[in-house]
This record gives structure tokens, sequence and C-alpha cells, in this order.
């Protein structure tokens, strides 16, 4: 469990949240995982060659980029996380209607994950239809899977990963249970 440092808050939240990740994960001995921001775009870069790390890389000083980059890293199987980007194909910007229908399939895990980890640093969530070209916003179905998901990752708990990082930062934070289910509103989507 993570102990809240008397100096990190008056850190901006980005570095809190990359603190706290990397006091869980960085640990050679263990996930060997750092959180790192300033990039253009969110990659993931397993160890290799110069780099002794596995690094889950996040758009510039964004919280919301950091704990969703999280997320998809809590959400990576062993075998996933020895590939670049775990092994995925991203669609751009500009997705048919059929392949946001796909994407939102996809993503409702990974949201749902980054909800809870948003409301344990006190931050606020919005859900990512990631799509803005073709004016194509979160649709309600998705939105309420998201709920639905964070309601049974609630009630029936999460990897042993997100439960660190969770927990981890809402000690940071100074926040609830951040698996209260009570914390978790359909209305706060809209």
């Amino acid at each position: 469990m993570a102990v809240t440092c008397p100096d990190s808050v008056h850190l901006p939240p980005c570095d809190r949240i990359v603190t706290v990740f990397n006091r869980c994960f960085a640990d050679p001995a263990g996930f060997n995982t750092r959180l790192c921001g300033g990039f253009p775009e969110p990659y993931y870069r397993p160890a290799e060659g110069e780099q002794d790390y596995h690094r889950v890389e996040f758009t510039r000083d964004y919280p919301a980029s950091a704990l969703h980059e999280a997320a998809h890293w809590c959400v990576a199987g062993e075998a996933r996380r020895r590939l670049p980007d775990y092994g995925y194909w991203y669609a751009p910007d500009g997705r048919s209607a059929e392949q946001q229908a796909e994407f939102e399939q996809v993503e409702v895990v990974p949201q749902a994950l980054e909800w809870i980890f948003a409301c344990a640093c006190s931050l606020r969530f919005r859900v990512s239809a990631d799509n803005l070209e073709s004016g194509l916003g979160p649709s309600v179905g998705f939105k309420r899977a998201i709920w639905q998901q964070v309601q049974t990752f609630c009630q029936r708990g999460v990897n042993a990963r997100a439960e660190t990082f969770a927990r981890a930062l809402a000690a940071e934070f100074g926040r609830p249970d951040p698996l209260d289910p009570a914390l978790y509103q359909l209305t706060d989507l809209s």
C-alpha cells in the first residue's frame, strides 16, 4: 500500500499519478514497468535493447491520458505486455460508424478502469469516443456499458494490478475506497 509523501501533495496531479504508478510497478524484480509522460501520442514499449524496463507512454502531461494508458496496461495480459503497443493495431480518428461500434466494444473495460482511477485521484472522468473527425461522440450504450462494468468491478473486484494502483492512488490523493459502487452514477457520464 502506498503512503502519501508529504511533499507530493504540492506536485501537479499528473506527476503524482506517475509517482504512484512507478512506486507500485517499476521494481525490476516485479513488473519492471514505468509510466512516462511527455509524448505526442500514447504507446507501450516493452523492454528491449538499452531500455531495460517496460514503458507506458502517455500524451504530454495529461492526467486523463496517464490514467487511460495505465488502465490499458492493467488490462493487458503477460503475453500482450511483451509486444509493442500490446500487439494491437489502432484505427485512427475518422472511423466509420461500424468501426466506432467496434472501438466502443473493446474500450469498455479500459475506460471503466480509467473511471475508477480518476475517482481515486478526485479527477473528473470523461468517456472518450476518440473519434473527433467523424463527429461521433460516445453512444448512450457505450456510457451505460462503462457504468455497468464499473459496477461489476466494484462488486466482484478487479485484477491485482488494477487494485494495487487504484488503492495506491486513493491513498496518495486522500480519497475513499475507489471500489465503492456508490461513487459511480450513470448520470455522471452525460
